[in-house]
């Protein structure tokens, strides 16, 4: 008598029985971007992400190995952020803003910047980690366009300016910047950051 296929354990996600890593990640990367959006940061889990992608726990952690990582690769603005500083660093202010403010007026409930408000009002250690990402990401990327010492300090800066902005006009939404067309932020915000990278 020949023994059954293997029973998926109770609780766990079932098993493809291919292994194909490129869809795994894709998977992964989906569910995450679902549980985010509907549980925030800091309540999301990487067991609920797996669950939801169809893995086990452990794969997600080879694929990603951190939930501060799976964050930066599943939502818009950290993972997009190599597009954005690249081309001619004079129109790297312009470019910033504009890519900021579309994404925020498109979904700004996903942003990166969003979780971490909303993160850090509930679970400071959450809002530490996946500040602490989203900086590191930040000044590798921007080192390629920006010279001098101190680039670490103007990324902090430009990243103080933007979770300002959204908090203010997509969190509270109240204020001058609040009231703003998407162009006159842009505009204005090009401005500020154009001091931030260059003065």
């Amino acid at each position: 008598m020949t023994s059954a296929p293997d029973a998926t354990p109770p609780g766990e996600p079932a098993r493809s029985r291919r292994r194909d890593p490129d869809a795994h990640r894709v998977a992964i990367l989906e569910a995450a971007r679902e549980a985010f959006a509907e549980r925030g940061y800091a309540r999301a889990t990487i067991r609920d992400i797996a669950r939801r992608a169809g893995v086990t726990h452990g794969l997600v952690m080879r694929h990603f190995t951190s939930k501060e990582r799976l964050f930066l690769c599943a939502v818009p603005g950290t993972r997009d952020i190599d597009e954005v500083v690249a081309g001619d660093p004079a129109f790297l202010p312009e470019r910033v803003a504009g890519a900021f403010v579309a994404r925020m007026e498109t979904n700004a409930a996903d942003d990166p910047f969003v979780a971490l408000v909303r993160s850090a009002a509930s679970d400071e250690r959450a809002a530490i980690d996946l500040y602490t990402a989203m900086q590191r990401r930040s000044v590798a990327a921007y080192r390629t366009v920006l010279d001098g010492d101190d680039v670490d300090v103007r990324v902090d800066l430009m990243a103080t300016q933007l979770i300002g902005v959204a908090f203010n006009r997509y969190i509270v939404r109240a204020g001058p910047l609040a009231s703003m067309t998407a162009a006159e932020l842009t505009t204005h915000l090009s401005r500020v950051l154009r001091r931030i990278m260059f003065d």
